[in-house]
């Protein structure tokens, strides 16, 4: 027997979809704009998860250019029939609705490579699809209800899909309108048929504090169903806003090899307040079935720290810490291949840097990793020789709006580091120092600048630090300076709007400008602080 320690997946990973076949479970999270697009994670046993690979990896699949923040790849659903893995999702573009839709992907290996998108005739978020015991595959998802009776009211709707042709048939079903009355947003359907009898699991409340699970059942996929009376099923709700976990939700069930039953939700932990800059992570809660209902961690009722599984012989492996070389599949860009702007070079990355900023909603010179740890201390060495105009630097970013970026600049022959807090699209300069007027200087050869910059988060304080750099590692042997210390509490959803959680990363721009620089990105290391 073996414990996980919840969450499973620290850090921003929202929408949990699992599935298992034969021994082996997978598990796919949501996106929204960053790429490569929905990991694709691998277990044996609950406990430990390995990344795999991403389902969307390829410009040519989704093209997600302009997409803001928040929106993008929402809520998929990964499935196994008969040798073939089926995801579906929703891209989301919140200023061009025509734009995006609901769309189906397969492939024979999880780990990739995924085909081309589908697009599916269907309207509204959250697809998820069902495969029935007779052959039949059943598409659903959910959308603003038809005649609401209250204010964001949604509906969830059933229809068959032809895997032949990968299109709708038949009539649709309207099956679901919510548990509670006045409950918004009814989301995340999942069918599932256990013991002959139809069961769907759906999302309410919304995804913050209100979030919350239900169940109903039927005795045909079509419906009607009936609610389970001790809906919702699992919510934290009630807790109040003081509790370890909120906005619990968004569940899956998947039964494990010995028979037992799981569930994978969603929730977020908050500090400094009801601030939650990990974001929306990946949780386990043991199921088991009574009355022919499921109950969500029974005798508890709630999302436990710790979660026995009798079936798991070993210990869960920690989450990585130290040098994260180009080959980590924690990499992320936005809305578009690194490869665009970045080559891998021995521990780190070339990055060109490009004419976009952080603030365009498109594909700058960026490339991050999710904030999984609330005390983390984060280190990159960057060299870089840059023309007037021209910035590169390290960055805590939530959105184009919102982000604070320590960046070094040049003006004239002056070599500055600037931290610069964006906020809801106002920039503030929180600290600078210069970095010819200090005692050690800059390490350089010609124009060119080597320097480490560093992220020290604990809670809600992020120091940006500054120290010597350059291939002698020296930044690792001098006392750091302090730029600036921004206030984390501004920066998660809470304080911003949006879906995500943080990521920490590297950048360079031109600001508009034509350029042909590179800045060389010689490491960064990423190590918690236990």
């Amino acid at each position: 027997m073996s414990l996980a320690a919840n969450p499973l997946l620290p850090g921003c990973y929202p929408d949990p979809t699992i599935c298992r076949v034969g021994a082996d479970y997978y598990l796919v999270t949501s996106t929204f704009e960053y790429f490569p697009g929905l990991p694709v994670f691998h277990s044996r046993d609950l406990v430990s998860w390995q990344q795999i690979g991403h389902v969307v990896e390829r410009a040519e699949q989704l093209d997600y250019q302009g997409v803001a923040s928040s929106g993008g790849l929402y809520a998929p659903t990964l499935r196994h029939h008969d040798g073939t893995f089926w995801l579906v999702c929703t891209l989301v573009d919140q200023q061009d609705g025509a734009r995006g839709g609901n769309f189906l992907m397969t492939a024979s290996d999880p780990a990739g490579p995924w085909s081309d998108p589908v697009w599916l005739d269907a309207g509204g978020i959250d697809p998820s699809i069902f495969f029935d015991d007779d052959g039949r595959v059943w598409l659903h998802g959910t959308r603003l209800a038809a005649e609401p009776q209250w204010h964001d009211q949604t509906e969830v709707w059933v229809r068959e899909l032809d895997p032949a042709t990968m299109a709708l048939v038949g009539p649709e079903h309207v099956v679901w309108t919510g548990a509670v009355r006045d409950a918004v947003w009814a989301e995340g359907p999942h069918l599932y048929r256990i013991d002959g009898t139809y069961y769907l699991l759906a999302a309410e409340g919304g995804t913050e504090m209100n979030h919350a699970v239900c169940v109903a059942r039927s005795e045909a996929v079509t419906g009607p169903y009936e609610g389970n009376r001790k809906n919702p099923v699992l919510t934290h709700r009630h807790l109040g806003s003081g509790t370890d976990v909120v906005g619990v939700g968004h569940g899956d069930l998947v039964q494990a090899v010995d028979g037992s039953w799981w569930a994978t939700v969603l929730g977020m932990r908050p500090y400094g307040g009801l601030h939650h800059n990990l974001g929306r992570e990946t949780f386990l809660v043991p199921v088991e079935w009574e009355d022919g209902w499921p109950v969500f961690a029974p005798g508890v009722g709630r999302v436990p720290t710790e979660v026995e599984v009798p079936f798991a012989q070993e210990p869960r492996r920690a989450t990585a810490s130290g040098v994260v070389p180009p080959g980590d599949l924690r990499w992320t860009s936005l809305r578009g291949p690194a490869s665009a702007f970045a080559v891998p070079r021995g521990h780190g990355w070339d990055l060109s840097l490009r004419p976009s900023t952080l603030c365009d909603a498109v594909t700058p010179a960026f490339l991050g990793l999710r904030q999984q740890h609330q005390d983390v201390d984060v280190h990159a060495d960057l060299r870089v020789a840059l023309a007037d105009g021209e910035d590169a630097g390290l960055v805590v970013r939530q959105s184009e709006d919102d982000h604070v970026r320590a960046s070094v600049i040049r003006a004239g022959q002056g070599r500055r580091v600037v931290v610069v807090h964006r906020r809801a699209g106002v920039e503030t300069t929180l600290g600078e120092k210069d970095l010819d007027g200090l005692a050690w200087g800059p390490g350089a050869v010609g124009d060119e600048v080597a320097v480490r910059l560093s992220l020290r988060a604990r809670g809600q304080d992020y120091a940006f630090l500054l120290s010597p750099g350059g291939p002698s590692g020296g930044g690792a042997q001098a006392e750091p300076v302090t730029v600036a210390v921004a206030d984390g509490r501004t920066l998660d959803s809470m304080a911003t709007g949006g879906f995500l959680g943080l990521w920490i990363g590297v950048y360079g721009t031109s600001n508009g400008q034509p350029t042909t620089t590179t800045a060389h990105l010689d490491r960064l290391e990423y190590v918690p602080v236990r």
